[in-house]
């Protein structure tokens, strides 16, 4: 949409001004063991509602998306 990436950066979870993107500041709120149980659980969101909005490809790609950063977490 719009030149954005809806994957990897989409334009509603940058807050203009902010200095810091939206994911980092839940990962600073629920700290580790929380930010991993929101990754799985957005992973598992998305994959679960994939067929319900005409997106399949963009939501199995935002769900990867969160099990590729939850990888990143535990390495």
């Amino acid at each position: 949409m719009g030149g954005f990436d809806q994957v990897n950066s989409p334009a509603h979870y940058n807050k203009p001004g902010a200095q810091v993107e939206a994911i980092d500041a839940i990962k600073a709120a629920l700290g580790d063991d929380g930010f991993k149980a929101y990754l799985r659980g957005s992973a598992m969101k998305y994959i679960w509602r994939c067929d319900a909005k005409g997106k399949m490809l963009e939501d199995i790609q935002k769900a990867k998306w969160f099990l590729t950063r939850l990888e990143k977490e535990l390495g």
